[in-house]
């Protein structure tokens, strides 16, 4: 019934964006309004076609076909930056028509205005060029976001107090990183490398990744080896599983295939320097004072829900300093807000829908993200424990960012 819905809702804003178009095009020649007419209606048909070959070639298709992260990020990317254009025109032809529609019935309830001679701009075409002019602007924010904001990564800083934090471990400097989708960036080396590059640059005690190294495969994940070692830490380095890891999205007909990819991944997170916590911890000793790292699988609502914190715990005390590790964030709002001790839990998984508008010294946090999280980017606090959801450093589905920029955290914990 959903997809009903979707498809009335597309349907509107292409026939009323066309009807827009007519009407900014009255006057012209009638081969020139023709051509503009067959260029609207196969271009419209060209981006849907392709938009819904690749929808169901991810949700049937082979792995190797699904493999074609490039072509699927040209498709995705036409998709939405057309249909997006066209509903903003569309909305603003919507208002002149809203307009002339109010106009119209007052005038049979009141007497009808005095028609006054004027020159000028009439309201349709006000209402159209504005939109055409607004629909431009946004065309090209989009195209910004698809070819340099997916790689603006920017360092988040945030200090956290904690009384029970042990005195050897105050000043601790953490990196976060979070939603790599390695698969996506088609081995564009030199623009990843930058933020690769930064991530050291920090001179961080330990470097936390926060799961998806991949969008499916674990092969998608070969090529960045090298330069996934390169990351630096002076003390270590941990990650967990997020829910594109398992393979559950292209391989669920194929177990074997999938418990192999989840295999390599395991190994190429060792290789890469990288301890992989899966359900597990590990305790970090300092004078004889010590935190503990525990590693969950992923846990989600309305994911695979692979996590066991219970298993993860095992060993750990109640009064002991806990840093969570946990993809998903719905993890924490479910299973660790005052049932777990964990001092502080990193995840990411949302993105920030990739979009949206931070302006914190207005206190403005918008993101699409929010429709389906409470918890969806930066820093929360329920009692005395705390969540952090990086944004995420690479991108899936739409290839770009718009007003989120991919993000590195980096979290120093203070004793007070």
């Amino acid at each position: 019934m959903r997809g009903f819905w979707v498809i009335v809702v597309l349907l509107f804003v292409e026939i009323y964006a066309f009807k827009g178009l007519r009407s900014m095009t009255v006057g012209m020649e009638p081969l020139w309004r023709k051509l503009i007419t067959a260029t609207f209606w196969l271009t419209t048909i060209v981006t849907y076609g392709g938009f819904f070959y690749m929808v169901q070639r991810a949700r049937t298709g082979t792995s190797a076909e699904m493999k074609v992260y490039g072509l699927m990020n040209v498709v995705v990317a036409t998709a939405l930056l057309f249909i997006s254009v066209k509903l903003l025109f569309a909305l603003f032809h919507l208002i002149n028509d809203l307009v002339n529609g109010i106009k119209f019935l007052w005038t049979k309830v009141a007497a009808p205005p005095v028609s006054e001679a004027h020159e000028g701009m009439t309201r349709v075409q006000f209402f159209n060029q504005l939109g055409l002019g607004i629909a431009a602007a946004w065309a090209g924010t989009m195209l910004y976001g698809i070819t340099r904001g997916k790689f603006n990564y920017r360092v988040i800083k945030e200090t956290l107090s904690f009384p029970h934090l042990p005195s050897s471990f105050d000043g601790l400097r953490i990196v976060q990183i979070s939603d790599m989708h390695l698969g996506s960036f088609n081995e564009d080396f030199e623009s990843v490398q930058k933020g690769f590059d930064m991530i050291s640059d920090l001179d961080a005690d330990y470097v936390f990744f926060t799961g998806d190294l991949v969008n499916n495969f674990s092969d998608e994940a070969e090529p960045w080896v090298e330069r996934l070692k390169g990351i630096k830490a002076r003390y270590g380095k941990f990650a967990i599983l997020g829910n594109h890891d398992y393979g559950d999205y292209a391989m669920r007909h194929n177990p074997e295939a999938k418990a192999r990819s989840l295999n390599r991944i395991a190994e190429i997170n060792k290789e890469a320097g990288f301890r992989l916590l899966r359900n597990e911890n590990v305790m970090l000793e300092r004078n004889g004072e010590r935190i503990a790292i525990v590693g969950s699988e992923n846990w989600g609502v309305g994911f695979h829900q692979y996590g066991d914190l219970e298993k993860a715990t095992r060993g750990v005390n109640t009064d002991d300093f806990i840093i969570l590790l946990s993809h998903d964030p719905t993890h924490w709002q479910e299973h660790v807000i005052g049932k777990v001790p964990a001092a502080l839990t990193l995840s990411g998984h949302t993105h920030g829908a990739q979009m949206g508008l931070e302006l914190p010294q207005f206190g403005i946090k918008l993101s699409a993200a929010q429709i389906r999280y409470k918890r969806w980017g930066g820093l929360y606090q329920e009692g005395n424990q705390y969540l952090y959801i990086n944004r995420g450093f690479g991108y899936i589905g739409f290839p770009g960012r718009i007003g989120m920029s991919p993000e590195i955290t980096l979290i120093e914990l203070k004793k007070g």
